[in-house]
């Protein structure tokens, strides 16, 4: 059975928070994509007022009631606000924060689940939830725990329970533990029914993290390890980035023994595909550099993931074919993962090497597609699937729960490309159309014109478009 995040979870209603709300907001004629089931249900009217949703029904049956503001949803499709379950949040005091959060609601994301905790994030996700600050829902670890910031079991048990006290979300794991810290935090974690989630640290292996209960396992980190042949010595040599590089070593006939196992443990996974690919394949670092969201991102920060790249493909281990393969096998694995019945969740950790906040969460759905899914079941990762993990309910639109939306312009379930075309976002009850989105992106936007060139030519092309 997938666990919750949050184990007995407050209901939708007591989430919901006290902020001085806006008149009721109705969507008329608009089709409805609840995202609890394979379907659209045309013509509808949404009334959504305090945060939450009141009523849905046929467009004459649902009152609209004086003083409301009202959408036209005429040929357009409304669906949950999506979930970025793998982002990274500066301190809250960082101008990064308004700019990082601006994005992922004008495209579409209501809820984030922050992977690297600090102790100003408890502040900030208070202030958020009071409306205090613009941005999504904001779910966050502690800081993470890690072959450095952990000495010993008993260390490790104290961690824990610090952060237990302080009221973190969840332990966040990186890379280092040794097998008997890594057990001493899981058994803390599971008595005081705080989760634990992130890196599968190398002592541990894939296989103790599911015995041990873990939350979720993100960028399906260890799996490669875990597919190594017995004698294999693909350890001791150059992996690359989450082991890409023992592509061709593995036993490839074990993946869907592998994702049964996840399933029955109860473990999520946050692929975290699209930044794989962004950092192994072999699209060449000028075709990176120049997309159209890389017009939001400080020139240092795009530089920095050019020099990332770069790296890693002139890393004398690195073969493109290995590269390639690996990638294969990775989507390959995020279907059995689907088809054995293991959650799966959105997830492209952004910010992070050609990963912009927002934008990434529709180029991880175009993955997620492109190794099997189906548009519903990507977007179901980000959507309904969150809300079971979360134990909150959210993901869906039903009568009762939040009131975080995507006004479309075109089917998502047809083409999940069609995520993208976002007429408007609710957040917490409040309508943004596209017009105050466009003006929240604004600050930030800046013309390649304006833009320092990129200083290297890398991977079969100059970086500036001029």
């Amino acid at each position: 059975m997938r666990r919750s995040l949050i184990p007995g979870a407050l209901p939708v209603a007591l989430l919901l928070t006290s902020v001085a709300w806006a008149a009721p907001t109705a969507f008329v004629n608009v089709n409805v994509v609840p995202m609890s089931s394979e379907t659209v249900i045309a013509q509808q009217t949404v009334l959504a007022r305090d945060g939450r949703i009141e009523s849905i029904g046929p467009v004459d049956a649902v009152p609209i009631p004086e003083g409301t503001t009202v959408v036209d949803g005429t040929d357009r499709y409304l669906m949950p606000g999506l979930a970025e379950m793998h982002a990274h949040v500066p301190d809250a005091d960082s101008p990064e924060v308004e700019r990082n959060f601006a994005l992922y609601v004008a495209n579409g994301v209501t809820t984030i689940r922050g992977m690297l905790g600090r102790p100003s994030h408890l502040a900030l996700r208070r202030d958020l939830e009071d409306g205090k600050r613009f941005g999504p829902r904001f779910v966050t670890s502690g800081p993470s725990l890690n072959g450095r910031s952990v000495n010993g079991p008993a260390h490790a048990r104290r961690r824990v329970a610090e952060q237990h006290a302080a009221g973190y979300d969840f332990v966040k794991i990186h890379p280092g533990l040794e097998a008997d810290e890594f057990d001493a935090l899981a058994d803390a974690a599971n008595e005081l029914g705080m989760p634990f989630a992130g890196h599968v640290t190398i002592a541990a292996g894939v296989p103790r993290v599911l015995e041990k209960g873990m939350a979720t396992i993100d960028h399906l980190d260890g799996y490669f390890a875990a597919l190594l042949p017995p004698a294999s010595q693909g350890r001791g040599g150059f992996a690359g980035f989450f082991d890409f590089m023992l592509a061709d070593e593995l036993e490839v006939g074990r993946i869907g023994e592998i994702a049964r196992a996840t399933a029955e443990a109860g473990t999520w996974n946050v692929p975290t595909q699209a930044l794989v690919e962004n950092v192994v394949d072999r699209t060449p670092v000028a075709e990176l550099r120049n997309r159209p969201e890389m017009r939001y991102v400080p020139d240092a920060t795009v530089q920095r993931w050019v020099a990332s790249k770069t790296r890693t493909i002139s890393d004398a281990g690195y073969d493109p074919d290995t590269a390639e393969r690996a990638v294969e096998l990775r989507r390959r694995l995020i279907l059995e993962l689907q088809r054995a019945g293991a959650g799966l969740l959105l997830g492209s950790d952004s910010p992070q090497v050609f990963s912009v906040p927002g934008f990434s969460v529709h180029r991880e759905l175009d993955v997620l597609v492109a190794a099997g899914l189906t548009p519903y079941e990507a977007l179901r990762s980000g959507t309904a699937a969150v809300g079971e993990f979360l134990g909150t309910g959210t993901g869906v639109v039903a009568p009762g729960r939040a009131a975080d939306l995507v006004v479309l312009d075109a089917d998502p379930l047809a083409d999940v490309r069609n995520a993208r075309r976002i007429h408007g976002v609710m957040l917490r009850g409040e309508w943004l159309p596209a017009s105050e989105l466009g003006r929240r992106l604004a600050p930030y936007y800046r013309p390649w014109s304006d833009r320092i060139p990129l200083k290297t030519t890398i991977g079969g092309g100059k970086g500036d478009a001029g």
